[in-house]
């Protein structure tokens, strides 16, 4: 089954982590073996473990702030070096596109054509997971935080270069808004920010905003919204995941929640680092997909998200989680729990397409692919 992973740390994980994405995770934890530092030896992203998982579209990360916290590779100590960053980070989605590894998209056309072409090699390959004529992989790329936009009337240039979706804030306080472990709202230059979002077509990723930055957003964004990768505050009792009714917010404004893969966000008494936290398994996954499909009343809004790989490794992702491939368990877990084989079909790939189908039908998307 073609899956549509709405979170991937791709760029982070190759230049921060440096990692060789187009060699097999298992290469490189061996590469790995011995060192020291989080994640090292226990990666579940690469190139060949996608197309092996049949991940024919992702959102594509770009990942750098300036909070004022500095944190090595991610947390910068001005805006000026997180742009720098974050364009070193799309300089390798376009170097993948230039080797072939990788197709960016920036438009329903360019999504049409390419989802096409997957579904023309799935029924020629016949199953066989090494088809030579297998079409590279579909990037969406998304920003995390936007700390890396020098300023609100420089958003056009980024959009000239390939962004499409943006969360203003991750962890912290942000240039423009309260992320995660925050109280703060947007800032002056967030709203600005959402304006401009606005004008251009772009995507607001709900994700990482504090309460108070992501009622506000709601409130003044009027373009499509999604949240990449969040979960259910139901079953984990943080402000990392969304409440019901933020859920119910992004069903409200027809977008769609992907659920994440990381066991502190699964389960509420798993705590990073911890010796003696208890087995986690992909049903934890299907527990919050089923959840939040039970407060939007249907499944056409919820999808997958992963995180994988986002600056960690397999010994905080599920345990039957060994590679990005094993997410091809999740249709068989899904249909366990009483989904049909067309909600399967949603939450596995078509409600993400939907959504970005939608987003880039609207009159300020189609002004900026004309213009």
């Amino acid at each position: 089954m073609i899956i549509v992973d709405g979170h991937l740390d791709l760029a982070l994980n190759a230049l921060q982590g440096n990692r060789d994405l187009t060699v097999s995770a298992y290469e490189t934890r061996i590469a790995e073996f011995g060192r020291v530092g989080k994640g090292m030896a226990q990666g579940t992203v690469a190139l060949p473990e996608m197309r092996q998982g049949r991940v024919a579209l992702s959102f594509a990360v770009l990942t750098a702030r300036s909070t004022g916290c500095v944190a090595p590779h991610m947390d910068f100590a001005s805006a000026v070096q997180a742009d720098a960053s974050a364009h070193g980070h799309l300089a390798y989605y376009r170097a993948l596109e230039a080797e072939g590894h990788a197709r960016l998209i920036t438009d329903r056309q360019q999504l049409d054509h390419h989802i096409f072409a997957w579904h023309q090699w799935e029924q020629l390959a016949d199953g066989v997971p090494a088809h030579a004529d297998m079409p590279p992989l579909g990037f969406v790329v998304l920003m995390e935080s936007a700390d890396p936009v020098l300023a609100p009337d420089r958003l056009e240039v980024w959009w000239d270069e390939g962004l499409r979706i943006i969360g203003p804030a991750h962890f912290g306080s942000g240039r423009y808004a309260g992320g995660t472990g925050s109280e703060q709202g947007l800032t002056p230059m967030g709203r600005e920010l959402l304006a401009e979002m606005d004008r251009l077509g772009f995507i607001l990723d709900l994700t990482h905003l504090s309460d108070a930055s992501f009622w506000e957003a709601l409130e003044r964004f009027e373009g499509p919204v999604l949240a990449s990768h969040s979960n259910c505050r139901t079953l984990v009792p943080n402000q990392r995941q969304f409440g019901d009714s933020q859920i119910a917010a992004v069903v409200e404004r027809g977008g769609v929640v992907g659920v994440l893969l990381g066991c502190s966000d699964l389960v509420a008494d798993w705590v990073v680092g911890a010796r003696h936290n208890g087995a986690v398994t992909m049903r934890a996954v299907v527990d919050h997909i089923e959840h939040a499909c039970s407060v939007a009343g249907d499944a056409l809004h919820v999808a997958i998200g992963t995180d994988l790989d986002g600056g960690v490794g397999r010994d905080e992702f599920p345990r039957d989680l060994d590679t990005i491939a094993d997410l091809q368990s999740l249709p068989r877990l899904l249909q366990e729990r009483g989904f049909s084989a067309g909600d399967v079909d949603n939450v596995m790939h078509g409600n993400w397409l939907r959504c970005l189908r939608g987003a880039w039908s609207s009159p300020a998307a189609a002004r900026q692919v004309d213009g």
